[in-house]
């Protein structure tokens, strides 16, 4: 898809409730890592998540969010990989307070991910999950501060519409304006109370 594209789908799914769920998700992915190199955008054995990698780096630099433009966590590094396509999935290990870790699984994402995600979220990172089966990507929704999942009824032409959705929101600006939701309160309330990104999620 491209921008026009993305646009024009975001105009016909504006006001839907997906969207408003897209947006929520947006928000607390844009305001989770607190410092640039911060956000860890893995996927899964069978699918990493190139194209939503290369349009979080594109909005970051379009937004001036500097902490958005995501870090590739890759299962398998091949030889002679550049330095920023050579960071192995141990890195999640060493995630911590005031980063997050957004997991793109649209189908199973593997005992070694969960295992680290785990590891993660014990030290504070913040989990984000984008998942299109929710009954496979189970137990990797339980660890997660938060999820943004893909209805297979339709209404989003696809997973990777979807990314390409998500990653235009992220960009968008915090509209401050006008009442505020419940996700927004509770991500300030935790914001707060933290001090960044924790376990006190759960």
């Amino acid at each position: 898809m491209d921008s026009e594209q993305t646009n024009l789908l975001r105009e016909l799914l504006n006001g839907t409730a997906w969207f408003g769920e897209c947006r929520g998700f947006a928000r607390t992915l844009r305001r989770a890592p607190r410092s640039p190199g911060g956000l860890l955008l893995v996927g899964t054995p069978q699918e990493e998540p190139w194209h939503l990698a290369a349009h979080l780096d594109t909005e970051s630099e379009l937004a001036g969010l500097p902490q958005l433009a995501p870090t590739l966590v890759r299962h398998q590094v091949p030889d002679g990989a550049p330095p920023h396509l050579a960071v192995p999935l141990d890195r999640l290990v060493r995630a911590r307070r005031g980063e997050a870790v957004l997991v793109v699984a649209p189908d199973d994402p593997g005992v070694p991910l969960l295992e680290r995600v785990d590891d993660a979220r014990r030290r504070g990172a913040a989990i984000l999950t984008v998942a299109e089966d929710e009954e496979a990507s189970g137990e990797l929704l339980s660890l997660s501060h938060d999820a943004l999942l893909v209805p297979d009824d339709g209404v989003v032409p696809g997973f990777d519409a979807a990314q390409h959705l998500l990653a235009s929101t992220a960009g968008e600006p915090d509209r401050r304006g006008g009442r505020r939701g419940l996700r927004d309160r509770l991500t300030t309330l935790i914001e707060q109370i933290s001090g960044g990104s924790s376990d006190t999620y759960r």
